[in-house]
């Protein structure tokens, strides 16, 4: 009898839990209070300048509460001993500062003094940035050095190279959507070697697979995230756009298991950073684990995975209620997205597709990596496949390929929304538009179905996907063409010979 990976994962105690190593090869020790929490007061103070010149009305934060800078660049905030790091909103018009592709945005705080001054020097941008363009891996997820080749030789070069074909001078960031490896620490190294090759620098995120998972509570699962990368919750301005990068792996104390939620403390700080975010604007909010997805309807579920989406995601659409909002996550291996009012999220395919076991993730999407272009307010996208053009954007399949539809060719068309369209031609006659259906791809079924497949990690299976689109062809068909348009207009088509 084959187990699928939701009953494997199901056998291991509860929906949603991470499937990790034995072990967490190269973990630091985590670091605890020796006897109890000190809360004396801590006082932190410093400026943040550009060419000796003070810049004012800088966000600088603890984690806790924030404050701006003056009208000379300074800032004052009284804390405590309990914070680790002081950091800075890095304001528009600013080149981010990074150390080989890691961005540098805070200080890790001295606790041993009543007063810590940290500055920051930031360097003016000499072109405008409302116009630039971020890019999103998530899920690299490398468990083995052979992973972590993976992501250097192939991952890595195919961001530098996309990123040299935009005119010189573009501005690009990315963003580390979590899991940036699978519980194995020392291979940091390997994604920090893979970021520099990309030559972009990158804001990183914690995923349930970068959590310390010998940690006594939730309050220390991220130490030694922490000591690579920083804050795990911050923000960052670049142009007209707000990017706010979120913690929603909260660990519960027993090792591989977490749920998706968001801290009271993260949502008031969110409060405070918002207070200095005009409503309208557009804001990009990224978190590991994604607020929402389509598993629960599309798999025909009484409940939500606890580990699956965030358990108190009302709660933050209600903070973000006034702005317009797209949400960036991963974790799921899939790329799909959904939309309600004011907010859109991009739940992405990832950089390690389906865990480095073969060329798609569990839904038929290439490995690869989401991009997005801003200009101004306005934010268009497209998917990145690793190796493959950008104008890569679906996979047709003959007739047979799939046993539930074996009379229809069908096409994969992975990055779809619901503005899309999706038409279909036989031998250069128009027949209108393919039927939408969740199923599973052929591909996947053929890669990932079965107990014994694939070998790497049997637990891999397909998933169901609503981005499949079908048509009965005539029985003298001999070519079919799929022409896909996206929300933007822009067109994309693939046709084979029957």
């Amino acid at each position: 009898m084959s187990t699928n990976r939701r009953d494997f994962i199901k056998a291991l105690g509860l929906s949603g839990v991470a499937l990790t190593a034995p072990a967490i090869a190269g973990a630091d020790t985590q670091i605890l209070p020796d006897e109890s929490t000190d809360i004396t007061n801590l006082t932190l103070k410093g400026k943040v300048q550009s060419n000796g010149q003070g810049i004012s009305g800088v966000p600088v934060t603890d984690g806790i509460n924030i404050t701006l800078t003056d009208k000379n660049g300074n800032y004052s905030l009284l804390s405590n001993k309990t914070v680790q790091f002081v950091y800075i909103t890095i304001p528009s018009g600013y080149a981010i500062p990074h150390n080989k592709g890691i961005a540098q945005f805070y200080k890790a705080v001295d606790i041993k003094q009543t007063a810590f001054t940290a500055n920051f020097q930031l360097e003016r941008l000499e072109r405008d940035d409302k116009e630039h363009v971020f890019v999103v891996w998530a899920d690299p997820q490398i468990i083995s050095k052979k992973d972590g080749e993976a992501l250097i030789n192939r991952s890595a070069p195919d961001l530098r190279d996309l990123a040299a074909n935009y005119p010189a001078g573009t501005l690009i960031h990315a963003i580390g959507c979590g899991d940036l490896v699978w519980d194995h620490f020392e291979l940091y190294d390997d994604y920090r070697q893979a970021v520099n090759i990309t030559g972009v620098p990158f804001f990183n995120i914690i995923g349930n697979h970068d959590m310390d998972l010998d940690a006594r509570s939730d309050d220390y699962s991220a130490s030694t995230f922490k000591k690579n990368f920083g804050p795990t919750y911050y923000s960052f301005n670049r142009g007209k756009v707000h990017y706010i990068m979120m913690n929603d792996v909260f660990f519960i104390g027993t090792a591989k298991r977490y749920i998706g939620y968001f801290t009271e403390q993260q949502l008031q700080w969110l409060e405070q950073d918002l207070k200095h975010v005009s409503h309208g604007s557009t804001i990009i909010v990224s978190s590991h684990i994604p607020t929402n997805t389509g598993v629960k309807r599309r798999a025909n579920l009484k409940e939500d995975e606890l580990g699956g989406v965030v358990s108190n995601r009302e709660q933050l659409y209600k903070i973000l209620a006034q702005y317009k909002v797209h949400i960036m996550s991963g974790h799921t291996h899939m790329n799909e997205k959904w939309e309600e009012g004011n907010i859109m999220e991009h739940v992405h395919g990832t950089v390690c597709g389906a865990w480095w076991t073969g060329p798609i993730c569990s839904d038929g999407t290439p490995e690869g990596y989401a991009v997005y272009e801003i200009k101004g307010s306005d934010v268009s996208w497209f998917y990145k496949s690793t190796g493959k053009p950008k104008d890569y954007q679906l996979k047709i399949y003959p007739k047979g390929f799939l046993k539930t539809a074996p009379d229809e060719v069908l096409a994969n068309v992975w990055n779809w929304d619901k503005q899309w369209k999706i038409e279909w031609f036989e031998d250069g006659i128009a027949k209108g538009i393919m039927e939408q259906r969740t199923d599973f791809d052929p591909w996947t079924v053929e890669l990932y179905a079965g107990p014994q497949l694939p070998k790497k990690h049997k637990w891999v299976d397909p998933t169901l996907t609503d981005h499949l689109f079908f048509a009965k062809p005539s029985a003298g068909a001999k070519a079919i063409k799929v022409v896909a348009t996206d929300r933007f207009g822009k067109q994309y088509s693939q046709e084979i010979q029957l």
